[in-house]
C-alpha cells in the first residue's frame, strides 16, 4: 500500500474505532491473521493485532459492547465510560499503521487518528442521547444494530479496497459532523419544549 492508501485505511480505522473499538480491532486482527490485510514491510509489528491474547480481548470486549449498547441508558453509560478509551485506541491504531521512521506522519497520523475516532464518538453519543428519550424500547436495539452491521461492512470495504478507504474516511467524518450539529440542535429543542412544559422558560425561548 502506498503513503495515501495507508493513511485512508488508518483514518477509516480511526474513525471506526470511534463507533466500535474492540470490533474494529477484532476485525483488523482477524484479517492480519489471514493475509486479507498486506502490510507493507514496516507495518509487520502491527501483526500483535493478530496475537490469540489480543484476539481474544478483543472478542470479549466485541461481545460486552454489542450488549451494552443494545439496552437504553446503559449505552450511555458505556459510551461516557470510553469517552477516552476510543479516541486513544483510534490515535494508536493510526500510529501503528504509519512508518515509524516518518516522525511527521506519525504526528499526522496520531492527530487525525484521534480526532477522528472522537469526531465519530461524538456523534454515536450524541446520537444516543437523542434515541434515548424515545419511550418505546425498540429504537435503541435498530439504532445498535444498525451500527453493527454500518461498521462491519465499512470494515471489510477498507481491508479488501484499500484505495476506497480515503473516500470512506471522508465520507464518516462528514456524516459525523452532519449528525452532531443536526442532533445537538434537536437535543436543544427536546431540552427548551421539556422547559416551557414545566414552566422554567418563557414561550419562544431558544
Amino acid at each position: 500500500m502506498g503513503i495515501l492508501e495507508i493513511l485512508g485505511v488508518a483514518g477509516s480505522l480511526s474513525l471506526l474505532a470511534g463507533w466500535r473499538l474492540y470490533l474494529t480491532i477484532l476485525v483488523t486482527g482477524i484479517a492480519m491473521h489471514f493475509g486479507w490485510l498486506p502490510l507493507p514491510e514496516h507495518l509487520k509489528a502491527l501483526q500483535i493485532l493478530a496475537n490469540p491474547w489480543v484476539l481474544g480481548v478483543a472478542a470479549i470486549g466485541t461481545l460486552a459492547e454489542f450488549l451494552a449498547d443494545k439496552v437504553a441508558w446503559v449505552d450511555s453509560i458505556w459510551d461516557g465510560v470510553h469517552g477516552i478509551v476510543r479516541p486513544l485506541g483510534g490515535a494508536l491504531l493510526a500510529l501503528a499503521l504509519v512508518d515509524s521512521s516518518n516522525p511527521a506522519w506519525q504526528v499526522v497520523a496520531l492527530l487525525l487518528g484521534g480526532g477522528g475516532a472522537l469526531l465519530s464518538h461524538g456523534a454515536k453519543a450524541t446520537t444516543r442521547a437523542v434515541v434515548n428519550v424515545s419511550p418505546e424500547p425498540y429504537s435503541n436495539a435498530a439504532v445498535s444494530t444498525g451500527e453493527d452491521v454500518a461498521t462491519s461492512g465499512l470494515l471489510a470495504l477498507a481491508i479488501a479496497y484499500p484505495p476506497l478507504a480515503i473516500g470512506i474516511a471522508v465520507l464518516l467524518s462528514v456524516a459525523a459532523v452532519i449528525v452532531i450539529v443536526v442532533l445537538r440542535r434537536l437535543l436543544r429543542g427536546i431540552r427548551t419544549t421539556l422547559k416551557q412544559a414545566l414552566g422554567d422558560a418563557p414561550p419562544g425561548a431558544v
